[in-house]
């Protein structure tokens, strides 16, 4: 199997007000295609393990792998290209802007990326909201959508650039039951049908149990893996 993804002896610290690990030797790896859970206690080191391993904080010990490139001492330009390109963000809040429509929150991302032309990455975005089922919905302005229609946007305007891996900071964190599972079954079509590598921060154990793989942390270490 392919590793697109690799945490090696991954240490970070706070220093606010006193020095404190929140990291403390973090090492796995994740194959092309996987399906990945991580849980753990609030304050256990998730979500801070989730920016390290998306390059957004830098400021750690140890090494992080993304398809096989190490993202040590590279400067930022080179990574934010690496966020735009390889990885799709879907957070909580789905920070859509809300004063455009559906279809130019989706295209965002491509247009930054600006491998494809506009009208190429407008005629994917559209095909990205067909693929979640939510077409329709292309020209409605952001603002005019329920909860859970905007986190199936979010996750359209994750996969807009095909990610090598889509990671997920509690993704259903903020949807009702039925949203939280329409969520799922999503990610679960898109690894299956489309080979998309999924990494999620959860604290939903009915998520959880349900991926390939589940990742237990207790005090920024990882304590536990099931299969």
């Amino acid at each position: 199997m392919e590793t697109i993804l690799e945490a090696v002896n991954i240490v970070k610290y706070f220093y606010d007000p006193v020095k404190v690990k929140v990291l403390d030797g973090v090492n796995f790896s994740i194959a092309k295609g996987d399906f990945v859970s991580i849980v753990g206690k609030s304050g256990c080191g998730k979500s801070s393990l989730m920016y390290v391993l998306s390059t957004m904080d830098t400021d750690y010990e140890g090494e992080v792998k993304i398809d096989g490139v190490s993202m040590q001492r590279k400067k930022e330009k080179y990574l934010a290209k690496i966020r735009n390109e390889k990885i799709g963000f879907v957070f909580q809040f789905h920070y859509l802007l809300n004063e455009f429509t559906v279809l130019r929150n989706v295209m965002l991302p491509g247009l930054k990326l600006n491998r494809y032309s506009e009208k190429e990455v407008e005629a994917r975005a559209y095909e990205k909201l067909q693929t979640l089922g939510i077409g329709e919905l292309a020209l409605k302005n952001a603002a005019r959508l329920s909860g859970g229609e905007k986190q199936r946007v979010a996750i359209a305007r994750a996969l807009i650039n095909d990610p090598d891996i889509i990671m997920g900071d509690e993704p259903t964190g903020n949807l009702d039951k039925k949203n939280s599972e329409l969520v799922f079954d999503i990610f679960k079509q898109l690894s299956q049908q489309l080979n998309q590598t999924m990494l999620i921060v959860t604290h939903d154990p009915d998520f959880a149990a349900k991926t390939n793989r589940i990742i237990r942390m207790e005090d920024g270490k990882i304590v536990d893996e099931q299969r």
